[in-house]
């Protein structure tokens, strides 16, 4: 079985290259990769190389397939897992395995990876229950379940103080403001807190690029976060005195730091509430860095620090049920498509490409194009002009529908 996939040698060595795949053992699976979601964590792996905690020191001489944010169809199964999985079931699983350490699909295994055409699924992963089932009409929420359930983890990591009783998660009911809220991942923690299993009383969203920021609200609509409660503000602020107004002068019980910012860092101490929690959800490129943090109400004001990297697969579950339940819609991350000759790029200037998430298919090829480019490639290419019409109904969303056509004409 031949696959074709992009594989990291080093720093700023990507591949993309046609090779065989080993026979499954019975042991494994053999899974057919559609859809794979370009994360921040890749572009570091790829720009650092071996320099990564997770990628392996001898990565030149035994090179590794980039991607985790992946949704596959199995195609064939070890006799082991017969009973378990049926060829043709959509399947996800999460990047970290934290059984085993540091090792990390997508960064440290030669034989699977979301930027592939197919992929073996070893027997250790599902050993563990790893690999879980998908019930979805889409590809692409299966890409965006790993993404969601990071959001979903910072959610589970912000805590508060109630006497003796510790409470993870936000404050029910309670104030809640997301800094440099309008990437990405930024828009998924707006849909958690909005549809989520706790949820507050006022969201507060902040964003110093614009057309960032009207685009999130127009996806969340202020009305409708009022009908369940939810007073929803969006301001192209970093002023502390402007974002405590909104509190009433209390300050917030939960502010997320979506910017690896020193100032960002300290604009959110600032602005934090009694009891109130601060969670780093951005990560850093740089070992060492720091931002200035008041100790003082630590101890007086019971001030809270938190941070997570990655998700569990109980965070997935979480996702998977959300979605299941049709209370999340990931779509609003995604702003452009590709093929899987586009995964280089897209990868190594993941930084400098403006909008959200990059969603690669790697049975195809095409250039990176964006959502709100389609109608204009659509005036010389019928196939685009299809496609914008199926998003233009979809509120400018990628939709399941646009995705299959996508799938079957290119």
């Amino acid at each position: 079985m031949k696959t074709r996939a992009v594989r990291l040698y080093g720093e700023n060595d990507l591949r993309l290259e046609e090779f065989d795949l080993r026979p499954i053992t019975d042991g494994e699976l053999l899974i057919k990769v559609i859809s794979d979601s370009v994360c921040m964590s890749t572009y570091k792996t790829a720009k650092q190389g071996a320099a990564h905690l997770r990628v392996p020191n001898d990565v030149a001489e035994h090179p590794i397939i980039i991607g985790h944010e992946f949704c596959a169809e199995v195609v064939e199964v070890g006799e082991k897992w017969k009973n378990d999985f049926q060829v043709g079931d959509k399947v996800v699983m999460p990047p970290v395995l934290s059984y085993i350490g540091v090792e990390t699909v997508g960064y440290s295994f030669e034989h699977i990876g979301g930027v592939s055409t197919y992929s073996i699924v070893y027997e250790h992963i599902l050993d563990h229950g790893f690999l879980m089932k998908l019930n979805s009409d889409s590809y692409f929420n299966g890409s965006l379940i790993e993404p969601a359930s990071c959001v979903i983890r910072g959610f589970k990591a912000t805590y508060h103080e109630d006497g003796d009783t510790h409470i993870t998660g936000i404050k029910e009911g309670g104030k809640t403001i997301i800094l440099a809220g309008c990437g990405p991942m930024g828009l998924e923690a707006i849909d958690i807190a909005l549809h989520g299993n706790r949820k507050p009383s006022l969201l507060v969203v902040t964003d110093l690029d614009q057309e960032r920021l009207e685009r999130a609200e127009k996806l969340f609509s202020p009305a409708e976060a009022a009908k369940d409660g939810i007073k929803l503000v969006f301001m192209n602020s970093s002023d502390k005195d402007e974002l405590l107004a909104v509190t009433d002068g209390t300050g917030y019980d939960d502010v997320f730091v979506y910017a690896p910012v020193p100032a960002v860092v300290e604009l959110g101490d600032a602005i934090l509430g009694f009891d109130g929690c601060l969670n780093f959800f951005a990560g850093p490129l740089d070992k060492n860095f720091s931002a200035n943090f008041n100790f003082y109400n630590v101890h007086y004001a019971q001030h809270h620090v938190a941070g997570t990297s990655g998700s569990t697969p109980a965070d997935m579950k979480d996702i998977v049920d959300l979605l299941g339940e049709k209370r999340l819609d990931p779509s609003v991350m995604i702003t452009h498509i590709g093929g899987i000759d586009a995964a280089i790029d897209a990868t190594l200037n993941l930084p400098k490409i403006p909008g959200g998430k990059k969603l690669i298919y790697t049975h195809i090829e095409l250039p990176l194009t964006a959502i709100a480019d389609f109608a204009t490639l659509g005036q010389t290419d019928d196939r685009f002009r299809i496609m914008d019409e199926m998003v233009k109904v979809n509120n400018g969303l990628w939709s399941a529908e646009a995705e299959k056509y996508l799938l079957e004409n290119f």
